[in-house]
């Protein structure tokens, strides 16, 4: 029994009026509770999910990473992996951290380094019944479980949400697909990419004129996890009034058609077709795009008359403040062109670093446009711990991205390494399962767990 179970019936055990029901009593235990669980939560660096343990039942992107910021934040992530391949990007390289005493194999996948921190690995087969059978023993010592297989794939295995809640009726059970599981496309295979097309995001993508094009990063995969922890964590927080978890279907599509923000709501109330690309430029600010510098590229915001006046300044052409195509921002969005190019002439006399320095506290909105390697040694990623260094057991020390949230009383970070695989078999299966050695030499024997 995990231990936010074990604290729960300890706290109702103690109050027996709780087991009645009726909305008084579960204010009044919403209210003790929490003031009951303070103390095993002190203010010294204790994190907001220990003692929730989660079953992840992941791979490649979008629920590795909901499951390791729910390890970041503290929940004990056991991660079931294939016991020959494991995660499918741990195949996906170069580049690879190279394994330190020359074992064979290219080392371990930046892919996988980079959304598996903070997880234990458990190498396993649910092909074979004793890998089901572990799989169901675990189900009851967890309060989350998250998977990303097809609609109706795990129903073969029996670790769908409705065998599996009989097993754990507390259990929440998060389900992470392409197209969700309802709907015309719900069987559909749904990659980042795909998606990005499909849902808006690859048209309005890309510069003015030019093809339309996916985004620098796997953003619907990432988005999707994020949507998908929060939905978790909120479903914790319902099981404590209700006492029961509950499934939640989370999709590439429905996020990617919610983070559509504010394009949709324009689109929704105007009825009008969008706007198209518009690169780095903004449909109604002007200036509000990246130009070309000497050496580089650098971005800026006239997000009003008064930051277009400082920027005129800066710059060193006050006049342009006075001319009259220029004087409010509509004046600028009809002559969209000009003003563009007057600045694109003055900024291309100069380097990308003469700029910084010269709208150094001018209070206007500018940023270089920097290349990965040049975020990641940014004076302010590096001020805000954002880059953190940790000792592998296979490749020595390794530098991964940070956590970006901080608490007041809490460090939430990287405490351990993205595994290797099947690196805590033994250690679940001995000490979460109480399975005896002989047993578990058995199951690697057999080829259900490694």
């Amino acid at each position: 029994m995990n231990v936010a179970l074990k604290l729960q019936r300890a706290f109702i055990a103690q109050r027996p009026w709780l087991r009645q029901p009726g909305r008084n009593n579960i204010v009044r235990y919403a209210t003790q509770w929490r003031s009951y669980s303070t103390p095993v939560a002190p203010a010294d660096g204790t994190l907001p999910l220990q003692g929730v343990r989660v079953l992840d039942m992941t791979r490649v992107l979008a629920g590795p990473y909901c499951t390791q910021i729910l390890g970041d934040l503290g929940a004990d992530v056991i991660k079931i992996e294939h016991p020959v391949r494991g995660d499918d990007t741990r195949a996906w390289g170069p580049p690879y951290a190279k394994y330190k005493d020359g074992s064979q194999g290219p080392g371990e996948s930046a892919y996988y380094l980079g959304v598996n921190r903070n997880k234990k690995s458990l190498g396993l087969s649910f092909a074979h019944k004793a890998g089901v059978d572990i799989l169901h023993r675990l189900v009851k010592e967890c309060d989350v479980l998250v998977e990303n297989y097809l609609p109706g794939s795990l129903e073969k295995y029996n670790m769908d949400y409705e065998t599996l809640r009989e097993i754990n009726p507390k259990l929440i059970y998060a389900s992470i697909t392409g197209y969700g599981q309802t709907g015309p496309y719900s069987n559909r295979a749904g990659y980042d990419v795909m998606v990005e097309a499909e849902m808006g995001l690859m048209h309005i993508t890309g510069s003015r004129d030019g093809d339309p094009v996916k985004v620098g990063v796997a953003v619907t995969d990432l988005t999707t996890g994020l949507y998908t922890s929060n939905a978790i964590m909120a479903a914790l927080l319902a099981r404590v009034r209700s006492g029961k978890g509950q499934h939640i279907d989370a999709c590439l599509s429905d996020c990617q058609v919610a983070t559509l923000a504010n394009i949709a709501s324009s689109a929704l109330i105007s009825g009008e077709k969008d706007s198209g690309r518009w690169g780095t430029e903004h449909p109604s600010i002007v200036p509000y795009r990246s130009y070309q510098t000497v050496d580089g590229d650098i971005l800026f915001g006239g997000g009003n008359d008064r930051l277009f006046g400082v920027l005129c300044d800066r710059l060193g052409h006050p006049e342009w403040k006075s001319d009259p195509r220029f004087l409010t921002n509509r004046d600028r969005v009809q002559h969209r062109a000009e003003i563009d190019g007057l600045i694109e002439e003055c900024v291309k006399q100069k380097t990308t670093q003469e700029w910084l320095d010269i709208l150094e506290g001018s209070g206007m909105p500018y940023a270089a446009v920097n290349d990965i390697q040049g975020t990641l040694n940014h004076a302010h990623v590096q001020a805000r711990g954002m880059i953190t260094e940790i000792e592998h057991p296979s490749c020595g020390p390794i530098k991964l991205v940070n956590t970006p949230i901080k608490y007041s009383h809490a460090t939430p970070g990287v405490r351990t390494p993205p595994p290797t695989l099947g690196q805590h078999t033994d250690e679940i299966l001995g000490q979460i399962l109480e399975y005896g050695a002989a047993d578990i030499a058995q199951l690697k024997k057999d080829g259900v767990v490694s």
